[in-house]
């Protein structure tokens, strides 16, 4: 007993013990406390039209962004400083153009920080090289828009969703498209992956979300939204969460058909009294292995939540005033801080336009005192335990 004592107390110990409830999906870091300060969020201009999609580099020192325009940014975390513009070009001029001559409508980086990927309404998926944004190599096979990308974490095996309804598997490292899974009945609006292989989908008016185990080439279904699934995202090997069109944000455990925890008008409700319709969730994410959400519309706020109970409840805890639709979010791997892809129109189509919104990047510090997300403030802002909780 003295030695398992003194094995648990070694933060070697700890380390392993983490990664074996990471794998099994109970890793859950207690984190959802204070609310963030709404007049530290620093905002990013450098996108013509709407920012659909967005990621952050592994070290949380880059962030990568691109637009309905085609165009994909890299950005300096610290000075906030665009690093690289690969612009978009005319349609029609894919041959001598390095980069998306449509709009980009997702993109994913790989665990190691090596390759970034786009896809595009032209069917297309560039790879990159995330160090100096060179073009490396196009995989083509989708017959209609790409809608999602992801990287199994810790590979370089990336997993493609389409409007054509299937999600194809690549690898990125050899080039090589692997195969192609089918099952979803409307086009697939959001994909996530985690270290399993398998991913998740969104499945837009299909009302499913699906989880797909790749090497028993199985799916399972679930159902409990009642509009279109627009957005999803893993929290960690055994739960997910997803957003619809019907203002509703789901909370799900992979081994449950329905969901564990359901918020309807998640972010209340637009129009005169009688016609009143829910704000559309357009994004959703979650901080890995914590029980930290965030939810985006165009209501005018991104919400943060909190999973209580053994993510049978999903608790609102603050509202940060954004005004535009929220077309992707993204926390940071420390937690320091979220990042808000912000355009006048949803990333999916052009139903309304919020003029007064300024298509940008928001970077909303989540820790006191935390006015940039350097890792030294946020550290001094936070109370040692919540430190180590994060770390």
């Amino acid at each position: 007993e003295k030695e398992n004592a003194a094995f648990l107390r070694d933060p070697v110990g700890e380390r392993l013990k983490e990664d074996v409830l990471e794998q099994k999906g109970r890793l859950q870091r207690l984190v959802a406390k204070e609310p963030p300060d709404p007049l530290s969020i620093r905002v990013l201009r450098g996108h013509q039209q709407p920012i659909t999609c967005l990621v952050i580099s592994p070290d949380d020192k880059f962030i990568f962004s691109a637009a309905k325009d085609g165009s994909v940014i890299k950005w300096d975390v610290e000075s906030g400083k665009r690093l690289y513009v690969m612009p978009g070009g005319k349609k029609g001029t894919e041959g001598q153009h390095m980069g998306h001559t449509a709009q980009v409508l997702c993109m994913a980086i790989s665990s190691d920080g090596k390759y970034l990927v786009t896809g595009d309404r032209n069917k297309l998926i560039l790879v990159w090289e995330a160090a100096t944004c060179k073009r490396l190599h196009t995989f083509t096979g989708h017959r209609d828009a790409v809608s999602g990308l992801s990287f199994q974490k810790g590979t370089h095996q990336l997993y493609s969703a389409s409007h054509d309804r299937s999600v194809k598997v690549w690898n990125v490292a050899e080039n090589a498209y692997v195969e192609t899974l089918f099952g979803h009945q409307d086009v697939i609006t959001g994909l996530d992956s985690l270290s399993r292989e398998c991913c998740v989908t969104s499945g837009g008016r299909d009302g499913t979300v699906r989880v797909w185990k790749i090497p028993e080439e199985s799916q399972l279904i679930f159902y409990g939204h009642q509009g279109s699934i627009d957005c999803i995202q893993l929290i960690n090997e055994e739960h997910m969460v997803s957003g619809a069109d019907d203002g509703s944000v789901a909370l799900w455990g992979l081994t449950k058909k329905k969901p564990l925890a359901l918020v309807r008008q998640s972010h209340g409700t637009q129009g005169e009294s009688d016609l009143q319709q829910p704000y559309w969730v357009s994004a959703v994410a979650a901080l890995r292995n914590s029980d930290l959400v965030a939810t985006g519309s165009h209501s005018g706020s991104v919400k943060l939540w909190k999973c209580g109970e053994g993510f049978r409840k999903l608790e609102p805890l603050c509202d940060i005033p954004l005004v535009g639709f929220i077309n992707s979010l993204k926390f940071s791997a420390t937690g320091d801080f979220l990042v808000a892809g912000v355009g006048q129109e949803h990333r999916l189509g052009r139903w309304w336009r919020a003029k007064e919104a300024k298509n940008s990047i928001c970077i909303i510090p989540l820790k006191r005192g935390a006015g940039a997300p350097s890792s030294g403030a946020a550290d001094r802002a936070w109370p040692r335990e919540l430190q180590e909780l994060v770390h």
